[in-house]
């Protein structure tokens, strides 16, 4: 990771334990202002938080649109991984 920065009292490694719920819009106000506030003031922390956010909403449509299987292939792949285990 580039230097670990602290900017509006959080620092980077803080940010990217939280960008989940960020994204998620889980957070309290206050911690989501801060976490935007230190996006706006570290470029490596916001280049990174827009590359997640767009990795993970294009996951998200993918996952809604995505064939789906088989309920026979889906129960041997089930059997198959608990074997395995």
């Amino acid at each position: 990771m580039a230097r670990e920065r602290n900017v509006a009292g959080l620092t980077c490694s803080q940010v990217l334990e939280h960008l989940s719920a960020y994204v998620d819009g889980e957070l309290e106000p206050e911690l989501v202002a801060r976490i935007e506030r230190h996006l706006a003031g570290c470029h490596w922390c916001e280049r990174f938080g827009h590359d997640f956010n767009r990795l993970l909403q294009n996951f998200r449509n993918h996952e809604k649109t995505a064939p789906k299987l088989d309920p026979k292939v889906t129960e041997r792949l089930l059997e198959r991984l608990a074997s395995e285990a």
